[in-house]
């Protein structure tokens, strides 16, 4: 046992001394990273076509794209005009810094204002491995039930900003807004909640003036 813990202390070791690493890249070119997580199917690729569209005339916006197989999403990234970069993990439950390292190289951080990590679908080690992000942020749908933030208290516990996504859907499923919303401040002192709807469109506007308010801080 003692020697599993220190295999895995030693991977998050050498993955934070590589995430400070591009946090300092990051900085020099004052673009803003977010790392954005969620279990599969909570809605991460629709936010990022929806807030791409509304956000394209205002900022330089692209993607890593962080997926077990296939380059769907990437593509469905592109089509919105961004540049987007796809990682498969094969078989892996998550991104690190390496793998975003590895990428980098592939942007001009000159002309980036906002570069959006969607990393792989799961509620769980994403949490553990910073990849120089200014901020972490998860979504969560509401199908997936209230209680996820009790069940996976470190995603959240990690996380700046959490969207409660597919609010269209809450007349159908059991959900309670406040129970989830309030167990999530219980984790994050001053984390910001943002119910919305990435088919709809409700409550996007809150959560493109919070982005605009976390460009303007690094400047």
């Amino acid at each position: 046992m003692e020697q599993q813990i220190s295999v895995a202390r030693d991977i998050l070791e050498k993955n934070d001394r590589m995430a400070e690493k591009l946090r300092e890249i990051f900085h020099s070119k004052k673009v803003l990273v977010l790392n954005l997580m969620s279990s599969p199917g909570a809605g991460k690729t629709t936010l990022l076509e929806n807030t791409l569209k509304a956000l394209k005339d205002k900022y330089r916006m692209a993607v890593i794209e962080g997926d077990v197989q296939t380059n769907n999403d990437a593509r469905r990234i592109e089509a919105t005009g961004a540049q987007a970069m796809q990682i498969n993990t094969d078989g892996g439950c998550h991104l690190d810094s390496s793998m975003i390292q590895k990428v980098l190289n592939e942007f001009d951080l000159d002309k980036i204002d906002i570069l959006f990590v969607e990393n792989v679908g799961n509620l769980v080690c994403p949490a553990e491995f910073t990849v120089g992000e200014d901020h972490k942020v998860t979504i969560l749908s509401v199908p997936e039930g209230d209680d996820k933030p009790e069940k996976y208290p470190l995603m959240f516990a990690e996380s700046t900003a959490v969207l409660l996504n597919k609010t269209d859907l809450l007349p159908y499923v059991e959900f309670n807004m406040d129970r989830a919303a309030n167990f999530a401040r219980s984790l994050k002192e001053g984390v910001r909640i943002f119910p919305v709807s990435a088919k709809t469109g409700e409550g996007l506007q809150d959560w493109y003036a919070w982005l605009t308010e976390q460009v303007q801080a690094k400047k």
